[in-house]
């Protein structure tokens, strides 16, 4: 009896081998029909987002990403920022020391946490599909973890801005800031 050799392309290949380079660990505490978050598109969210500011594929990298409900995405956006409602997504950049990161095998970019239902409602409310909105989200939250901030000023809110619409545009998603 002979095995059916499965025909794989050299691009998805290429793509199986740049993925290993990227850990994810993937957290799903809240779920929806409405919305499936899968690894693969996270993959190649975080990587189009890595590569936009100039970190090559070569490097191995891990980000946690945690998808929770409102209570849990309250709790924490009041015990890190002291605002008692739940928001869409949260950053913890990693600050593991020097010495640490040395001797890991994949260098920890930080976690995001995502709150599904409120992804969920910001999609509806502002016209978008939850996929293109997570991806944004997703997109955001790992310029935070790259230290990037639109709260410090309006130069870096602009740049960031602009990052993110060229990530997406990238991505074959529209302007997440075309309807403001």
């Amino acid at each position: 009896m002979t095995a059916k050799r499965k025909d794989v392309s050299t691009k998805d290949r290429a793509s199986k081998r740049r993925n290993k380079k990227l850990n994810i660990l993937l957290q799903r505490v809240c779920e929806s029909p409405a919305l499936h978050v899968r690894k693969r598109d996270l993959q190649t969210w975080i990587w189009e987002t890595l590569s936009v500011v100039g970190i090559k594929k070569k490097r191995k990298c891990e980000v946690a990403i945690r998808i929770v409900d409102t209570p849990e995405s309250q709790q924490l956006n009041f015990a890190y920022r002291e605002k008692d409602k739940p928001t869409n997504v949260l950053s913890f950049p990693s600050d593991l020391p020097k010495e640490i990161l040395l001797i890991l095998p994949n260098k920890p970019l930080g976690d995001l946490v995502i709150c599904l239902p409120v992804v969920l409602s910001e999609a509806d409310e502002q016209g978008k599909t939850p996929k293109e909105h997570l991806a944004h989200l997703v997109v955001h939250g790992v310029l935070h973890l790259l230290g990037y901030d639109h709260e410090t000023s309006a130069k870096d809110a602009a740049e960031m801005e602009a990052l993110e619409i060229k990530i997406m545009h990238h991505l074959h998603f529209p302007d997440p800031y075309a309807d403001r």
